[in-house]
């Protein structure tokens, strides 16, 4: 036999991945609705009545991506009662990282002390966050990974135009992390995914800036039309019904596309609906992780809870998982 026709070696292969720690963090400073009515022509009531949010906290001049993904990740080892050294992979989900190399997630484990893991970014901006966690699960199934780190995290502030209300509303700062390891029982199901070519435009980061841009009537459209065809066919992988999902986690977009996208899945009357945007604002690739962790710091979520996350928007990417919370 010779060595081209001999089979590779390969890792066994583990039954799936579990969560065992959360963690987040949002920077100090707080932007009201009223601190934008001062710097464009708008108001809270209008910020209010179009897309629910309230505040959104904004990084300091100094604070990169990778200093708020590092806060993120060190809180959600701490949750996990992990030390930095078991982490064998990080992976940040961000499309606001202003260094194009290294990664996000090498500059994180730089700043956590970890002991050589593997570590790369994923840009699939919005929707970043799920196709980390599912790259994650697949690495832990395999065993190329012991333990991993997954945050989500955005500096959205730093590619924001002041000028243009239409989107300064939204952008906001922020990150949130999970710790996964191997788990004899699957508690994250297989990823469902996808792209929509004919809006790969609908939201971008580019020109003189760069500034963050959408086309917000074509992702609502898109969102209020095809995210619960999308939602039900997530479940239906994870061999689930509607009946039990406990959390409904959405990217945290704007609370008036989230409240009709929730109302129309037949969500059980007691299911938790995210609502983390009204103080947290959109933080694109950060708003699941931010949200589930906030949540369970406020008791919100009861342990062991089955989630569905469903996130979407630049590329135009989309992608989700349900999930069981530690």
């Amino acid at each position: 036999m010779t060595a081209s026709s001999r089979p590779l070696a390969s890792h066994a292969l583990a039954q799936g991945s579990r969560i065992i720690g959360t963690g987040h963090h949002r920077p100090e400073k707080v932007m009201t609705n009223h601190d934008l009515e001062q710097l464009v022509e708008t108001s809270d009531e209008w910020i209010r009545q179009r897309t629910g949010i309230e505040s959104r906290r904004i990084a300091a001049e100094e604070q990169d991506v990778a200093d708020l993904a590092a806060l993120a990740g060190r809180a959600a080892l701490a949750d996990a009662g992990l030390e930095p050294s078991e982490i064998t992979q990080v992976i940040v989900a961000t499309c606001s990282n202003h260094e194009r190399s290294p990664s996000a997630a090498g500059r994180v484990a730089q700043l956590l002390g970890l002991s050589g893991p593997a570590a790369f970014d994923v840009g699939a901006a919005c929707s970043g966050f799920e196709h980390a966690l599912a790259v994650a699960d697949m690495s832990l199934r395999t065993g190329t990974s012991t333990a991993t780190l997954v945050i989500g995290a955005e500096k959205l502030s730093a590619v924001t135009d002041y000028t243009d209300r239409t989107t300064c509303i939204l952008t906001a700062d922020g990150a949130g992390a999970m710790v996964l390891v191997p788990s004899e029982t699957p508690t994250i199901s297989p990823v469902v995914w996808g792209t929509v070519p004919d809006l790969a435009d609908a939201v971008t980061i580019d020109g003189e800036g760069p500034y963050f841009s959408q086309q917000g009537r074509q992702v609502l459209g898109w969102a209020l039309r095809e995210a619960p065809t999308i939602s039900r066919q997530i479940v239906e992988a994870a061999g689930l019904t509607m009946e039990d999902i406990d959390v409904f986690v959405p990217h945290q977009a704007n609370l008036r596309m989230i409240e009709p996208l929730a109302a129309s899945l037949g969500l059980r009357e007691d299911a938790i609906v995210a609502d983390d945007i009204i103080t947290s604002g959109n933080t694109s690739a950060a708003t699941i992780p931010l949200a589930i962790s906030r949540m369970r710091e406020a008791g919100r979520i009861p342990s062991g809870a089955t989630a569905l996350l469903v996130g979407f928007g630049g590329g135009f990417s989309w992608a989700g998982q349900v999930v069981r919370l530690p």
